[in-house]
């Protein structure tokens, strides 16, 4: 399950997780004009843990998910 917030200057999805034998915190991923934040809470630390990606990183990570193992560029159309 999954909501996603419009707010002023950015997009806010939270995914939740439904999977009860191995319960994970939430994830909360903000979409800014020029990066990506994706948060979650660490028990272990009793903080939030934040990644930021840059919006090719974004990218690059989405383009990989179905692909075997090895290394890759994105050839940019131009």
């Amino acid at each position: 399950m999954f909501t996603i917030e419009h707010e002023f200057d950015c997009t806010v999805i939270t995914v939740l997780d439904e999977n009860v034998a191995t319960l994970k915190e939430d994830i909360v991923v903000t979409s800014f004009e020029d990066c990506v934040t994706i948060e979650q809470y660490d028990p272990r630390t009793d903080q939030m843990q934040k990644i930021t990606l840059s919006m090719c990183q974004l990218k690059d990570l989405a383009a990989s998910i179905h692909l075997p193992e090895g290394t890759y560029h994105i050839n940019k159309a131009m």
